[in-house]
């Protein structure tokens, strides 16, 4: 009745309409306001704070300083919400100052004096690595961490994942030809139109109450307790709809600030919401990457072995770029078949802003450094690119780089992928064509995939309640930030309650005193664990629902069914109740009543994931692997080094589409995102490490009027064990975008691109080489 079926997004109209309201939109009389103080230098020693002029200032009720706070961070305590005694990234906070009004805190922040003696700073992973290189946690050894996290003291390295598969000497000595291509990229932002924010308020009796722009308000909640002893009863995070998120808003940073400046005022509300300026550096950043990719294959091109280096720039503190880099190593070998894996993914200490989870989790990132080897493997042995990956393509029956056995359920059809995207891009025709003097054609592909390395007990709940006239409310912890899947859960329930879902209304805003629990909105979990709780709580409501009716019709439950707005015998539909006479008990005529208020309750726990082995990387990391084949079609000009983008291509095996406009739209989403990173986003830093483009103005992601010609298409292999056999598709289209990107240029410029953001300069100083500066 509503899967598979085109639904119009339940939050649509408010959203259009400017109805739809997000967490600074929620302003109140006597709120006070909150003004970062942030470092103008990268590394450095604090050698004072002087606060006493912006105390003095109009309106100004306190100035919050990092002394005596805990260490934060959840991997690995390493961060201090504040920054003592030393800063270690350009735009660090080093003080929160609170008034009555925005303008007065801005200004006092101004007035607030601090000395720094600047420290040599560390510009990438490569630089840390180097003997000699300063140290930016000198007592590495004492933080507190989880039992799966493995920092190496005295050195830069916060975290190393390693993967051990096979036997890689042999590997290499079966090889025919071995390539080894090197690739890089900086860090970059997310750029979410609603910049991060967060209020907090402490009631008198101890009560917080915190309201976030957040992918993971119950980890406030329990990071409040681990940090600050804060009892979780009494801690209650309030999150709406979110503006945009891709994984930028799942760790928690603001909230902490928010919380510390409540408590300096004695419990008022406070609110801190970032600047574009402060959301671009000093909240958490898009990853950068240094990698080395060395594969060995037979002269057919076959893969005989892989090794891989990945070095992740995790800035300044570790927080979620250890769970970047080892999702990287999880998946190292991309979508293809490899005995011998050998592979090396570190989370590396440096002088920039740290770094979060951005849309696809270290896959796209991954996905570049494998995809671009494997073009230049192709290169050598003058084999068709898309031959190579068919050939090479995982299939059910083969392993993991983390020895994970596949079946037709847990991973996707990347061949099916593969033979439709061939087809899509009329691949046979040409892959490069000269125009005329100036212009070439050129086409790319890539392949990928990607599992979700997330908590092994990593839960979700839904409750159903229903209303007097016999339609239902969905209350679930999964936060919408724009993907549409709180209206896909709507389609879940109306599915099997067999009812239309314009019955079905959905909560979007989440209270975590009163919302079933939802790990995060993260990892295109959302449909899956929540959709199997909502299937849950559907299959618990239908069997309240036949047994009040079964009294009532003097009939067996077994004989009843539920669907259309009414429970009736399954051999005489005639025979029936309306749902909405017994959805809140029945009433005899005597006046007797039976049943009470239908509340349906689901739950899902991910099932038989376990922590990755130290020494091998054997593990079960995720529930099941998606897969996708992309492709990039440009125009390039010889003579000025500029292109254009201009068909874009993606095949995503989605499992089963549950909603196909919504489908759609996430994929040329994700693809678009993916284009504008590799084809310009990056920020640009000077010498001593400081980003010199914070601002919008300087930083420029693709515009409206830029974008290509989007082709998306949808192969159906389900997966058993997910809601009507749904996969996660969210992150998908971009994971091949960047790498698809750089082959379509590399093969049109002539030369191999390894380094993003691929703008003309890049590609210029590339074919000049080393003789030419930049410019």
């Amino acid at each position: 009745m509503a899967v598979g079926k085109s639904i119009i997004r339940k939050e649509a109209w408010d959203k259009v309409t400017g109805r739809a309201k997000y967490t600074n939109d929620f302003k109140e009389q006597g709120m006070l306001h909150a003004s970062l103080v942030t470092s103008p230098y990268a590394h450095a020693r604090i050698l004072s704070l002087e606060a006493r002029r912006a105390l003095a200032a109009p309106g100004v009720h306190a100035v919050v300083t990092g002394e005596g706070l805990p260490l934060t961070g959840e991997d690995m305590r390493d961060r201090p919400p504040i920054a003592v005694d030393k800063v270690r990234y350009y735009g660090e906070v080093v003080a929160v100052v609170v008034a009555d009004t925005l303008a007065q805190a801005e200004q006092a922040a101004r007035l607030v004096r601090v000395v720094y003696e600047p420290l040599p700073a560390v510009g990438s992973p490569r630089e840390a690595l180097k003997e000699g290189a300063p140290l930016l946690h000198e007592h590495l050894d004492r933080y507190e961490k989880n039992k799966t996290t493995h920092p190496e003291p005295g050195t830069n390295v916060a975290h190393r994942t390693k993967i051990r598969k096979g036997n890689i000497e042999q590997g290499f000595a079966e090889s025919d030809v071995i390539v080894e291509t090197s690739v890089s990229f900086a860090p970059s932002d997310h750029i979410a139109m609603e910049t991060r924010c967060a209020t907090a308020e402490i009631w008198p009796d101890g009560t917080i109450h915190i309201s976030a722009s957040s992918q993971s308000p119950f980890m406030i909640k329990k990071l409040l307790h681990t940090y600050f002893g804060e009892e979780t009863g009494k801690v209650i995070v309030h999150t709406p709809l979110v503006g945009g998120a891709y994984g930028g808003k799942a760790p928690v940073q603001l909230e902490l600030l928010a919380y510390l400046a409540s408590k300096a005022v004695g419990g008022r509300k406070v609110s801190v919401w970032n600047s574009r300026e402060h959301d671009m550096v000093t909240s958490p950043v898009h990853i950068g990457l240094e990698a080395t990719v060395k594969i060995g294959a037979t002269k057919e091109g076959l893969f005989k072995a892989m090794e891989i280096l990945f070095l992740f720039d995790g800035g300044a503190y570790s927080d979620k770029a250890i769970d970047v880099s080892r999702a990287a190593a999880v998946d190292c070998t991309g979508p293809y078949h490899v005995e011998n894996v050998f592979c090396d993914s570190l989370c590396v200490y440096t002088n920039r802003p740290y770094a979060t989870p951005f849309r696809s989790f270290g896959h796209c990132e991954q996905a570049f450094a494998v995809e671009r080897a494997i073009d230049e493997l192709a290169r050598t042995l003058q084999l068709d690119p898309w031959e190579v990956r068919r050939k090479n393509a995982i299939r059910p029956g083969h392993t993991t780089p983390t020895q994970v056995r596949l079946t037709k359920s847990n991973v996707g059809n990347i061949s099916a992928c593969l033979d439709r995207l061939r087809e899509l891009m009329r691949w046979d025709e040409w892959q490069r064509v000269e125009v005329d003097a100036y212009t070439v054609r050129a086409k790319g592909i890539s392949s990928g995939w990607k599992t979700s390395t997330i908590d092994t007990d990593a839960s979700s709940g839904v409750i159903l309640t229903f209303n007097s006239d016999g339609s239902v409310n969905v209350i679930s912890g999964v936060v919408e930030i724009g993907t549409g899947t709180k209206t896909v859960l709507a389609q879940i329930v109306a599915e099997r309650l067999k009812m239309d879902v314009d019955c079905v209304h959905v909560k979007m805003d989440i209270d975590t005193q009163t919302t079933p629990e939802h790990w995060k909105t993260v990892a295109s979990r959302g449909t899956f664990m929540d959709g199997r709780a909502a299937l849950a709580a559907a299959d618990d409501a239908i069997r309240q629902l036949k047994d009040i009716a079964a009294c009532v019709l003097r009939a067996s439950p077994d004989d009843l069914e539920v669907g259309f707005g009414r429970v009736f015998l399954r051999d005489d539909p005639a025979i029936f109740l309306p749902i909405k006479d017994i959805a809140y008990g029945y009433k005899f005529p005597n006046g007797n009543a039976i049943g009470g208020q239908v509340i349906g309750r689901g739950r899902y726990i991910l099932r038989h994931l376990t922590p990755l082995d130290p020494e091998t990387g054997a593990g079960k990391p995720g529930p099941e692997w998606g897969v996708c084949a992309e492709g990039v079609e440009i125009e390039f000009n010889r003579r000025d080094y500029t292109y254009r983008i201009v068909k874009a291509y993606a095949v995503i095996d989605a499992g089963k589409v549950l909603n196909p406009k919504a489908a759609l739209g996430q994929a040329m989403g994700a693809m678009s995102m993916g284009l504008s990173f590799s084809s310009r986003e990056g920020f640009l830093f000077d010498n001593e490490q400081r980003v010199l483009n914070p601002q919008l103005r300087t930083y420029r992601p693709i515009r409206f009027g830029e974008h290509p010609e989007y082709i998306v298409e949808f192969v159906e292999t389900p997966q058993i064990d997910a809601p009507y056999g749904a996969r996660g598709i969210g992150e998908h289209g971009l994971i091949g975008m960047p790498a698809a990107l750089a082959n379509a240029l590399s093969l049109a410029a002539g030369v191999p691109l390894n380094e993003l953001p691929l703008v003309p300069e890049l590609i210029w100083r590339t074919q000049k080489g080393d003789s030419y500066g930049s410019v």
